[in-house]
């Protein structure tokens, strides 16, 4: 974990040999030895959308709800403006020390460890990575949640909406982790722009319809109680109640930002013209601006429609019934945007172990060996025996442990508020000072330095609240649960 990054830079361009100095558009290759990066800001932008459009955007009415109709819409605008911002910063550190023409990083703890050094490097590896597993865990429970919720919506449109409709989490569990031993096996970010492409329509999708129905029951008068404070103690909540769901709707708000443990190993499938930094700052203003529209629109119309009672997730904690086909196909567009999101998030954890063992093993094999296998229909792939039992034994390991502790996603809450922080706004903001040696108590200085605090405070309030919800959801645990906290 130590270097194995900076080592392999060095390691690929000696053996592209040093006629690759620079770019050769005659090979198929870039500067640094590597096959030739041909991802543009579309395909970026659609990276970034798949990482940030969550299911958790069907979610955010109850955030509004916990906050109000001020707060509410301030700390979304607040954030999707902070996570521009240190994206912008993050993505003129690819590259060191000049942003345009220095030695790429191919990783977050890379460009760490060419700006800042030190210890931080390790701690970045444990935020990043850590996060990057929560999530994989997290997306396998959601998405099972979501195929429930497919089949609870046929049962309580035949028997009623009273009807008892328990079915388990656990055979989609199972269905989703095949799908992705399957997937698991494509080499790379670079060939992960097509599953990208189609979760971001998926995304936009279900947004989509869940907009539609919200505003639906807007119009059909059927609307619930709603407040510029948001729920009232002693009406809808207790005064406790209030505190900690407010913190916890603010992380909420603040996650759902936050694609920065993606962000370099997303620029690095950039081609280098135009520049990477300045296609990836397209992209994330892309991604960022199309973020915060669907999530204003989720979040205020969903408000409006639900009131103070609004829940956690209004398709798959059935704030609609009917027409139950559309909440299926909503549902299922959830699972599918899923399984393309996981991807995006396990492939830098795949990519960092396979390279850290080709790095300490290169004579081994059953490690470095690949071979060629024509797969019907989709044409000629290269097999790695030690990619296919690592990456299958991994997804493995996750679905197990969703189907173990099916109330992670609170956990994730935690695990988010523990690694927002220093990913995306700590390490941004410190390597952007180092990078453009800003004088130190300058009056930029100070404002970068403010903003990281005042992001940290959020960052503590946020865990306070998520470990709260984490209580109150294993207390009130029950097996084949459908829904989530």
């Amino acid at each position: 974990m130590k270097s194995f990054n900076t080592e392999e830079h060095n390691h690929s361009t000696a053996e592209s040999g040093d006629a690759y100095t620079v770019s050769d558009p005659t090979k198929n290759v870039d500067e640094d030895g590597r096959e030739k990066r041909t991802g543009t800001w579309l395909t970026a932008s659609a990276h970034i959308i798949t990482a940030v459009i969550g299911s958790g955007v069907l979610s955010l009415a109850w955030a509004i709800a916990q906050l109000g109709w001020i707060a509410g819409t301030t700390i979304l605008l607040i954030f999707s403006f902070i996570t521009y911002f240190t994206s912008t910063m993050l993505a003129d550190c690819y590259r060191a020390p000049d942003p345009v023409t220095g030695k790429r990083n191919y990783t977050y703890m890379d460009v760490v460890r060419s700006y800042l050094g030190g210890r931080k490097v390790q701690l970045c590896g444990v935020a990043q990575y850590g996060n990057l597993i929560g999530v994989t865990v997290g997306y396998t429970i959601t998405a099972s949640i979501s195929l429930v919720a497919v089949g609870k919506s046929n049962c309580f449109h035949d028997k009623g909406h009273g009807a008892d409709c328990t079915i388990s989490n656990y055979p989609y569990m199972a269905v989703f982790g095949i799908i992705q031993v399957i997937l698991s096996q494509i080499p790379n970010f670079h060939k992960l722009s097509f599953l990208s492409i189609m979760a971001a329509v998926m995304s936009f999708t279900y947004a989509t319809i869940g907009i539609g129905l919200a505003i639906a029951t807007v119009a059909g008068g059927k609307v619930g109680k709603t407040s510029m404070t948001g729920t009232a103690v002693g009406v809808d909540v207790t005064a406790a109640q209030k505190i900690w769901r407010s913190f916890q709707a603010v992380g909420d708000i603040a996650f759902a930002y936050a694609y920065a443990t993606v962000l370099i190993e997303i620029q690095d499938t950039l081609r280098s013209s135009p520049a990477e930094n300045k296609a990836m700052k397209r992209a994330s203003l892309v991604g960022v601006s199309t973020t915060t529209f669907f999530y204003i629109l989720c979040g205020c119309i969903g408000y409006a429609a639900f009131g103070n009672k609004a829940p956690g997730d209004f398709l798959t904690d059935f704030g609609f019934f009917e027409p139950f086909w559309l909440i299926d196909f909503a549902n299922a567009c959830i699972a599918v945007h899923l399984i393309g999101a996981y991807q995006v998030f396990a492939q830098p954890i795949f990519q960092f172990v396979e390279k850290k063992c080709n790095r300490n093993y290169p004579d081994n094999k059953f490690i470095t060996s690949e071979y060629p296998v024509n797969v019907p229909f989709l044409g000629k792939f290269n097999i790695s025996l030690f990619r296919l039992v690592w990456r299958s034994a991994y997804v493995v390991i996750t679905t197990v442990v969703a189907m173990i502790f099916p109330f992670f996603n609170a956990i994730l809450g935690l695990i988010g508020a523990a690694s927002f922080w220093p990913l995306t706004v700590y390490f941004p903001v410190e390597m952007h000072i180092a990078q453009t040696k800003i004088k130190k108590y300058s009056a930029r200085w100070i404002a970068l330095k403010m903003m990281c605090y005042v992001c940290l405070i959020v960052s503590l309030l946020a865990a306070a609240g998520s470990i709260a919800g984490l209580i109150s959801s294993v207390k009130t645990y029950k097996p084949f649960r459908t829904s989530h906290e």
